[in-house]
This record gives structure tokens, sequence and C-alpha cells, in this order.
């Protein structure tokens, strides 16, 4: 049988996958938790979140439906929708860090 592939367990390696490049990047990241959520609970000052970082709690909580249908794509295809949701778990990384989020993968975008 083929293996099951639907869009949220696509969801769920893309933020495995970018949860793991930052935590072993980052050491301030190892002991964090990487959750996914389906919604927040409410909206805030500028709109609707996208994920919660709870430096107490050492968690970050991303929201899928918020970043799957609120976020524009310059092209719908697989390889979009894996950077589009690699960004926002950095971002929200960067959140948890109080950093830019081109600080956090510095080496991923130098080409020359």
């Amino acid at each position: 049988m083929p293996p099951i592939d639907t869009r949220i367990e696509r969801f769920d390696v893309s933020v495995g996958a970018a949860a793991e490049y930052l935590r072993g990047a980052w050491p301030e990241l190892r002991d964090v938790s990487f959750e996914i959520g389906r919604l927040p609970r409410e909206a805030d000052a500028d709109g609707i979140p996208r994920w919660t970082a709870d430096r107490e709690r050492k968690r970050i909580v991303l929201y899928r439906i918020p970043i799957e249908r609120l976020n524009r794509l310059h092209r719908v295809d697989e390889n979009q929708r894996r950077m589009m949701i690699e960004g926002e778990v950095f971002r929200a990384a960067a959140d948890y860090l109080d950093r830019d989020p081109w600080d956090l993968g510095p080496d991923r975008y130098r080409f020359f």
C-alpha cells in the first residue's frame, strides 16, 4: 500500500524539519517544544496569530489553519507551501529568541 500522504502530515513534516534544523543551530532552542495547533484561541491586535511563543514554558505553538489559509503563495505547489511553512517556523523561533528571522540561518542565504 502507498504511504498515507495528507496535507496535515506534510505540514507536520515541514515544521519538524525546520524545528530540528533550528535546534541544531541554536542551543537556546534545544529544550523548546515545537507544537502544532489548529487555531489560536482568539485574535490579537495584529489579527489572527500564526504562532505563540511561550518562553516560560519553553514552548512554541504553530497554528496550522492560519498558516495554510491566510498566507499568500507566489505559486501554488508543494515547494512553495513547504518554504512558507518553514518561514513561519523561523519567524516563530525568532520571536522566541527576540532576534531577526534572517539571523537564524545566515549560512543558508549566502550564495556568493
